[in-house]
């Protein structure tokens, strides 16, 4: 049996930085990934990296205005083949830095526990043992798939993974979700050319956001012609040779209707990855909605067993994998002081087109608690640097404290918002109030001067 300093199931943000830095002060580490395709974790494989390149694509070919079906599909194809160009480079780029480290060793296959200390690993031609003294969970989180007739063996059907390796545009995409990721490749697809079809089971569009955000957000999809349907609750999803019929009831009046598409997108959420690791044998404890439960330093209900990333549960982003690390390795080797009720002002941003970014309270949030607040607003095509990009939609946002002028929260619907966005919630992290932004001297023309007109605008 084979012996580590820790072991790390997972190739994730968190996971694959941590093997790094041990491997580098000297410590042995076994890195346990079921799939070879997953080398680097979701981010740079079916995540952040492929869908934001296929944003960018998309976009590209949206300006080129292109005037028969058959020049976006050819479009469409070059990008995904692009995509998987970038993705595998970048999947064989993270196998490198970790398996050419004498101190790190990768493993291919299926990890278990046997107990505290003892992990089989199932790979495709042999079972084996490792023990490791300290044990990072690091399998991060799937796609939920919905109990709906028709789902399973259904060739049109597909996933935000599988849909990225399409290789034929489909002229009628249906996306079974309204959630982000859903809108997502809503934007991405109907900017390729698609007609979309969005179907969402809730009565609000983006409920989590305030409703003149979602408004208008509603209204730029709708522009790009993407029908929204609300309270479409989905019945079965039928299949001929050549197409799906997916049929939904609206939970207000109670009609059935049936939209035909040659694919269709489940786009119902992502839950913990915890299958398979047997952690009842450990005594590894999940919370109710079935990821691992940690304490603020990410330890689990067993002491030498930690959990990173999304299979932890909270909100799934790279970034907090990445200050997952930084957590364990201030425990490890520094001063122990960060843990996770240290983060304040994380923001957020979704990849539509313009891209909306959030941070902090919304407006009815920040009256929920009973504060005395000024809320801002101006209109993206107010500012120069929307017309130089050609991309004049969207609302910005800010709520702040009348008492205090501290900034509570800021929504940013607009062009390059996910840059900006880093500005408010580092504002924010440094105790500055709103007037450090509405002074600041800013380069012109950029969306960053934006916050100088919105934070002018505090009523």
């Amino acid at each position: 049996m084979k012996k580590y300093d820790a072991i790390i199931i997972g190739f994730g943000k968190g996971g694959k930085t941590l093997a790094a830095d041990l491997g580098n002060r000297g410590w042995s580490v076994a890195v346990i990934e079921r799939s070879s395709s997953m080398y680097g974790g979701t981010c740079i494989n079916i995540g952040c990296i492929p869908t934001k390149l296929l944003v960018h694509l998309s976009q590209t070919a949206h300006y080129h205005e292109f005037t028969t079906f058959e020049q976006y599909a050819n479009a469409f194809h070059q990008a995904i083949e692009e995509k998987r160009n970038i993705t595998s480079m970048l999947r064989r780029k993270n196998f490198e830095n970790l398996d050419t480290k004498d101190t790190v060793t990768v493993y291919t296959g299926i990890a278990s526990f046997r107990s505290l200390s003892e992990i089989e690993v199932r790979t495709e031609s042999e079972t084996f043992v490792l023990e490791g003294e300290k044990i990072f969970i690091n399998t991060g989180a799937t796609t939920v798939i919905p109990p709906i007739k028709g789902v399973s063996d259904n060739p049109f059907i597909y996933t935000s993974t599988s849909i990225m390796e399409l290789d034929k545009l489909p002229r009628h995409l249906t996306i079974v979700g309204g959630g982000y990721i859903g809108l997502e490749f809503a934007s991405i697809f109907a900017n390729f050319g698609s007609k979309v079809t969005v179907l969402e089971d809730g009565d609000k569009f983006i409920p989590r956001e305030d409703r003149d955000i979602a408004e208008a957000v509603k209204a730029v999809l709708e522009k790009k012609g993407i029908s929204i349907q609300l309270n479409a609750i989905v019945q079965e999803i039928e299949h001929d040779a050549d197409k799906a019929t997916i049929i939904y009831r609206n939970a207000q009046n109670g009609e059935t209707t049936r939209v035909e598409a040659d694919a269709v997108l489940l786009a119902t959420g992502r839950r913990p990855n915890t299958e398979g690791l047997n952690l009842e044998a450990v005594g590894v404890k999940l919370t109710e909605r079935g990821a691992i439960e940690v304490d603020d330093h990410l330890h689990t209900s067993v002491n030498n067993i930690w959990a990173i990333g999304d299979v932890r549960g909270g909100l799934q982003f790279t970034y907090l994998s990445l200050d997952d690390y930084r957590i364990i390795r201030d425990e490890l080797f520094g001063n122990d002081r960060r843990n996770t009720g240290d983060r304040e002002a994380i923001a957020y941003s979704v990849f539509i087109d313009p891209p909306l970014s959030h941070v902090g309270m919304t407006e009815e949030q920040a009256r929920h608690t009973g504060r005395n607040i000024k809320v801002g607003k101006i209109l993206a095509a107010s500012m120069p640097r929307t017309l130089t990009v050609g991309q004049t939609d969207g609302l910005l946002k800010t709520v702040i404290d009348a008492d205090t002028n501290q900034i509570l929260g800021c929504t940013l619907f607009c062009a390059e918002s996910s840059e900006v966005i880093n500005i408010v919630s580092l504002a924010m992290r440094m105790n500055n109030n709103y007037v450090y932004l509405r002074d600041n001297i800013f380069t012109h023309p950029s969306m960053s001067e934006s916050l100088n007109d919105l934070y002018s605008s505090i009523k």
